[in-house]
């Protein structure tokens, strides 16, 4: 899909339904951030790396918009896009499309900071490098 810094393909599976036989809303964001951690691999920045040199990547804010149901079985494309917000803030920009007909299924800004040890935020250099490589600072 043109216009993402990155797409990845999922499917849903049967136990994410709930008993309207739909995606239960809280599954959407472990879409979500399965995709981001995948795009930061390809990036090769690794969540679990930062997490083990003392650098906690967190969640500080998650807005979805819910456009249109998953059912068991659908092949689905989540996309994203990284903006930094701020100096100690970015934004993950993301889209659900069912595959097939293209339906948008959901829309989410997820904005998020890096912890360092101390427990004060700062992003680390080699994050830092990515919102230059994407043009997306602010």
């Amino acid at each position: 899909m043109d216009g993402y810094a990155y797409t990845i393909e999922l499917a849903v599976r049967d136990y994410e339904c709930d008993v309207q036989g739909i995606v239960n809303n809280s599954v959407y964001q472990n879409y979500l951030e399965h995709a981001r951690h995948e795009y930061l691999k390809t990036e090769g920045l690794d969540f679990v790396g930062f997490a083990r040199a003392g650098i906690n990547l967190v969640v500080v804010r998650a807005e979805l918009d819910y456009r249109f149901p998953l059912r068991s079985g659908d092949r689905f494309i989540v996309a994203l896009n990284i903006h930094r917000d701020s100096p100690l803030r970015f934004a993950f920009y993301q889209d659900i499309f069912r595959i097939g007909d293209h339906r948008l299924i959901l829309n989410a800004k997820i904005t998020g900071t890096a912890l360092r040890e101390s427990g004060r935020p700062g992003i680390p250099d080699s994050l830092d490098r990515l919102f230059s490589k994407t043009g997306k600072e602010t």
